[in-house]
């Protein structure tokens, strides 16, 4: 599993042979590395989302833990790899029994990748998610 921005996806597919790539970039047309062995799925996260960000936290974090426990090779991506990125990171930290609170996890996501910075709406987003 690898988590990072756009400019890391070329990276992912190449280096580490990543076969599913979750863009969590609404402004995306397609796969910021676009190849034709790469499952790209789009997750439109962001400030001008239609639907409601918990929900669409959840559909990312269920696409990349769908494609983790099928034995595929995913990365999962926004535009800066801090954000939307760091959130969705935090979330499946979270589900796989890595972490057991927001902060726990993303400091471990942090720690992976320092540039994670999960902001205010996108941590009220895991908080509806994970503190029930």
């Amino acid at each position: 599993m690898f988590f990072g921005g756009a400019a890391d996806v070329e990276e992912m597919v190449k280096k580490e042979g990543v076969e599913v790539v979750v863009d969590l970039s609404g402004e995306a047309t397609e796969c910021a590395y676009p190849d034709p062995n790469v499952e790209w799925i789009q997750v439109p996260l962001g400030d001008d989302t239609e639907g409601p960000q918990d929900v669409l936290f959840q559909q990312a974090i269920n696409h990349v833990l769908e494609a983790y426990r099928s034995g595929k090779k995913v990365g999962f991506h926004c535009g800066g790899g801090s954000g939307r990125t760091g959130a969705v990171a935090v979330g499946t930290l979270i589900t796989l029994g890595k972490s057991e609170s927001i902060g726990e996890a993303e400091a471990l996501a942090k720690s992976i990748r320092p540039k994670v910075n999960v902001k205010p709406p996108q941590r009220e987003a895991l908080e509806k998610l994970f503190n029930k």
